[in-house]
């Protein structure tokens, strides 16, 4: 299967959350913001390893037909490799899984034998030195500026140490790894993280609760580049 080409790595990235669009016309939320996105994020949660549970691959599959633009899910699951082929064969282009649940190696091996592109996530309280070995390993740091589970919560600003040492270290070695954050995400909260280092950037309610959504991700993008 053809993948989705991620862009230039470092480069801005606004990723909109299907999680905070509108269930009943997912399409019609993507075709609306289009425009203004360079990646469409998807959360995927299993009520296990957070306390929700949202999509899952059919939801991929239905709405890969409806857009061009990378599909970055983001698989908040205890047991992740188990769904890594259905989520590629559904049509996403990268998934991240989390640090905390443990067999990193191993299951980021699956998803590179997979052909998606590799992401790893860490929760608030995740220390820098837990991902710090697997830079090598992957395409994307997502580091979580909330708890994940729900949207609307409130940014973390303490997170911004850890994306600046991941910064850091990614610069030092001269790796080909983006710096994603997620959670809190608005005009007022962007332009921190992007001096901290990160460069792509998970936008749900910012976007979505918006009026305009359109409108909400240009002022969005204006504020973070």
């Amino acid at each position: 299967m053809t993948r989705v080409s991620a862009g230039e790595t470092g480069a801005f990235r606004l990723a909109p959350s299907m999680l905070s669009a509108d269930f009943s016309s997912l399409a019609e939320s993507v075709a609306a913001v289009d425009a203004e996105t360079d990646w469409l994020h998807v959360d995927v949660m299993d009520g296990h390893f957070v306390p929700n549970v949202t999509i899952g691959p059919p939801v991929v599959k239905a709405l890969r037909p409806h857009s061009t633009k990378f599909f970055d899910c983001h698989l908040m699951m205890t047991e992740p490799e188990r769904y890594l082929e259905a989520f590629a064969t559904a049509g996403a282009d990268g998934c991240t899984v989390h640090v905390e649940i443990g067999r990193t190696s191993q299951i980021l091996q699956v998803a590179r034998d997979l052909g998606l592109r590799v992401g790893l996530a860490a929760n608030p309280d995740t220390d820098f030195s837990t991902v710090a070995p697997f830079l090598g390993d992957i395409d994307l740091l997502l580091l979580m500026t909330v708890f994940p589970g729900f949207g609307g919560q409130k940014f973390i600003g303490d997170v911004m140490t850890k994306v600046t040492a991941a910064r850091r270290e990614i610069d030092a070695q001269q790796l080909p790894v983006d710096i994603e954050v997620d959670g809190g995400i608005d005009e007022n909260t962007i332009g921190i993280a992007r001096a901290a280092g990160a460069n792509v950037f998970v936008a749900g309610n910012a976007i979505f609760s918006a009026i305009d959504p359109l409108a909400a991700a240009s002022r969005l993008r204006s504020a973070g580049s």
